[in-house]
């Protein structure tokens, strides 16, 4: 109770306090920003040169911007497809100065389309600045996905992980795309531990867009969430490397030939034997991710370029378990299990991907891509790991001198787990995306014909023994407890197609938008065809404060990758269809002024009615489809965030969600039940402040609360999985100062090509709470079943040195 009442007076402090000592120090720049014929700019950056403080415009234009006072700053206005505008001020204490900024539009950047800048046709969607990657305390999972977990409808409850989970999905139910091409996530990972690297390199992000439901149809067919990243094209020689106990990370980017060829290349290390260190799991940790990313673009002409997008990732864990002592239960029955491992794991995820696009954009409104595409990944999940195990009670009389030492022996046992799981993925593309743009309609089309080939070899068991008899006993033969045992080797193609069109609406009150359109995709595995239609409105209405409707429906199949069509114990479904969702979101945003600054409150409430879905059971990130059954459901909730600058010049965001989300497995006569994701509140925190009047030294936290999700004992049926896991707290916390920066460059000449060089002290699991993510079931000497919880990570500290030149 005592950590649970921290969290709230923590975030209190924080936010009130703050504002009191920020006063005196700072002065307020405002104005309103416009194109040359006086319209209006939405989502112009204005920010001080060489400091983390910023803000955007809003759709009137204006701005507000709290600066330094007593001294000179140089403001930067700056906006894709524009030539960046400077002005130095020097403002006394609390003075008000007005700046209007005229931008004009730049040949420096080549847009895919160019699209009025008053037209806001991305409703939808979620524009989150890339530059918040730097600030977020992370402990290894990927930057991007990090910052997304922050965000309203978006849940996760395992820091090792780059998983979530968005309005009662799971895993499998995002999208996500990197310069237009859809990624994909391992399919044999079961823990964080193994999962490595996150494909998003944030070190070459320039935009990140998403959409927690309700997107349109020139996005893919899976019924949750769509990331659409976008890797930026460099214009003149950079570089940055960042060196912490987790790993380390490099970049390079360079333009060259007339500013016709340009590149973007990162290279990543990771090994979270770190963090691994704390878990009660003790062993022999050897994680070694490495990824390798190149993104290089050529222009032919004026009219034509290309671009190539590669990939290389190799994660490897091997880990010899030793010993695991766990403690739990209640004060009135604490329990402590201790295990004495033998036996080695040796796990090998390696992926390709390669992309190669064509773009012929021969006038503004109109534009051609074509794109040919491979990926490949190899993966190999080995080990064999004897355990045995005692099942004690302890002394809860503080008293007595055994106190916290075991009185009573509940069970002992052995388990041995094996496995031989080996599987080779491969999917090659050939895509066309095409946009016009007139002068009320923006219409977007395309094709694509995926060749998918999956090669999958899976022999997995284990055996238990209890007290001396094996599980399931029989006096005759030896069983084992499950097996998991088939082959199978599917060559399959699938063609998409989908056309869309936005429409500027002729409305005398405010800006409307209605975006329509419709998908269909066929797949010759199971000869299904499935037609996904899909609208939605925008609705700006011309008021005096600024407030923004939306309102979207639409069906969102899911059909079958793989994954989905393997039972439990290895069978194929060849039946299986799509998973069907229809979707209703509705939205709105209100911008108003607090602390003469401007925030943003959006709420959105949805509802999904699902059909034709697959029931499935979560261990640790692990997902295990019944593809032999069939089950129908629904997830409804409301989502709300409030976020601007709760520190003058920083933008933060507090995230507030109410979800329900449950199924009716078809035939198994115990009706509704909760999904596995099914999680009535979910809160999360993304907050950043400075030293006031000296913004090098600055503070970033991230905050989580989850209720409790479901599970069950292993090897259920589904509807047995209704015990609740305890909820899910952690804060991390972020201190950096920067030691170098363009205005305040070393004259030292070894450092005199450093742009920007900081030092950051991050600490993970602030308050040190045990999470649980999952149990290990144990028998007691009378066949009872105690869930021992695997713990995630305790409180651990990370330094971190970032440079850039």
């Amino acid at each position: 109770m005592l950590r649970n009442g921290l969290f709230p007076l923590l975030i209190l402090i924080l936010f009130t306090g703050r504002q009191v000592s920020a006063q005196g120090n700072n002065a307020t720049l405002r104005g309103k920003v416009t194109d040359l014929d006086g319209n209006p700019m939405e989502l112009v950056n204005i920010s001080i040169k060489d400091s983390p403080l910023g803000t955007t415009s809003n759709r009137e234009g204006t701005y507000l911007l709290r600066i330094p006072a007593r001294r000179e700053v140089t403001v930067v206005a700056s906006s894709l497809g524009y030539k960046t505008e400077e002005k130095v001020f020097r403002a006394i204490s609390e003075e008000s100065i007005i700046w209007d900024i005229k931008l004009t539009i730049s040949n420096k950047e080549l847009l895919e389309v160019t699209v009025n800048e008053t037209r806001k046709n991305g409703g939808n969607l979620t524009r989150i600045d890339a530059k918040l990657i730097e600030s977020l305390p992370d402990a290894g999972t990927g930057g991007v996905e990090a910052l997304l977990k922050t965000l309203p409808g978006v849940s996760s409850n395992n820091e090792l992980s780059s998983q979530y989970s968005v309005r009662g999905g799971n895993f499998d139910e995002n999208l996500v795309y990197v310069n237009g091409i859809e990624i994909y996530r391992p399919f044999l990972i079961r823990s964080g531990q193994q999962e490595g690297l996150s494909f998003i390199n944030s070190d070459m992000v320039s935009s990140i867009e998403f959409s927690a439901g309700g997107f349109d149809a020139k996005y893919g067919d899976k019924m949750s969430s769509v990331l659409d990243i976008k890797y930026r094209k460099p214009y003149d020689f950079k570089g940055s490397a960042s060196l912490s106990l987790l790993g380390a990370t490099a970049h390079f980017e360079d333009r060259t030939l007339n500013g016709k060829l340009s590149h973007i290349t990162g290279i990543r290390y990771k090994s979270n034997r770190y963090m691994l260190g704390s878990l009660d799991e003790q062993g022999e940790y050897d994680p070694r991710f490495v990824d390798l990313q190149t993104f290089i673009s050529f222009e032919v002409s004026d009219k034509v370029d290309f671009s190539f997008l590669g990939n290389i990732t190799q994660n490897q864990y091997r880990f010899i378990p030793q010993t695991r002592e766990t403690t739990f239960g209640t004060w009135d029955a604490p329990l402590n299990t201790t295990i004495y491992f033998e036996g080695n794991e040796i796990d090998d995820f390696t992926t390709y991907l390669g992309a190669f696009s064509a773009d012929f954009h021969p006038n503004n409104n109109l534009n051609l891509k074509f794109t040919a595409s491979a990926y490949y990944a190899r993966e190999q999940e080995t080990y064999d790991i004897l355990g045995e195990y005692y099942l004690n009670e302890l002394e809860r009389d503080m008293s007595k001198e055994e106190f916290g030492d075991s009185i009573l022996n509940l069970g002992v046992g052995t388990f041995i787990n094996h496995a031989r799981n080996y599987l080779d993925a491969r999917v090659i593309s050939f895509s066309h995306k095409g946009a016009y743009n007139s002068e009320r309609h923006l219409i977007n089309w395309g094709a694509k014909i995926n060749i998918e080939t999956i090669d999958d070899k899976i022999n997995e068991w284990n055996y238990r023994d209890s007290t001396g008899y094996s599980l399931p006993y029989s006096p005759i033969n030896v069983y084992l407890h499950n097996t998991i045992n088939g082959k199978a080797k599917i060559h399959s193609n699938r063609i998409t197609l989908f056309l869309q069109d936005t429409y500027n609406i002729p409305f005398d009150k405010g800006d409307l938008y209605l975006t329509g359109g419709i998908r269909a995709q066929y797949w010759d595995f199971n000869n299904e065809l499935i037609i996904s239609p899909r609208a939605s409105i925008n609705y700006y209405p011309e008021w005096e404060n600024n407030v923004a409707f939306r309102l979207s429906a639409g069906m969102y199949h899911q059909p079958p990758f793989y994954k989905e069509l393997k039972d439990r114990s290895g069978n194929i479904n060849y039946d299986s269809k799509a998973q069907r969702s229809y979707q209703v979101v509705l939205g709105s945003d209100y911008i108003f002024t607090a602390w003469d600054r401007p925030f943003m409150l959006s709420a959105e409430a949805y509802y999904k009615n699902m059909q034709r879905i697959i029931p499935y059971q979560v261990d640790n990130v692990r997902i295990r489809y019944l593809s032999d059954q069939e089950a129908k459901g629904y997830a409804t909730g409301i989502d709300m965030k409030v976020n601007g600058e709760f520190v003058s010049g920083l933008q933060s965001w507090a995230s507030l969600s109410f979800m329900r989300t449950m199924e009716d497995v078809i035939g198994d006569g115990h009706g509704w039940i909760p999904r596995p994701t099914d999680q009535w509140m979910n809160f999360s925190l993304f907050f950043q402040d400075y030293l006031p009047g000296n913004p090098s030294y600055k503070l970033h936290m991230s905050a989580f609360f989850g209720t409790r999700l479901p599970t069950g004992p292993p090897n259920s049926e589904r509807y047995q999985d209704i015990f609740r896991m305890p909820p899910y707290r952690r804060i991390d916390m972020g201190f950096s100062k920067v030691l170098i920066s363009p205005g305040n460059k070393s004259r030292n000449a070894l450092l005199s090509h450093i742009e920007d060089l900081a030092i950051s002290l991050e600490v993970f699991n602030l308050l040190n709470i045990n999470n649980t993510v999952s149990y290990f079931w144990v028998s007691s000497n009378w066949g009872d079943m105690f869930a021992v919880p695997n713990y995630l990570t305790s409180r651990k500290f990370n330094l971190k040195l970032s440079i850039k030149f």
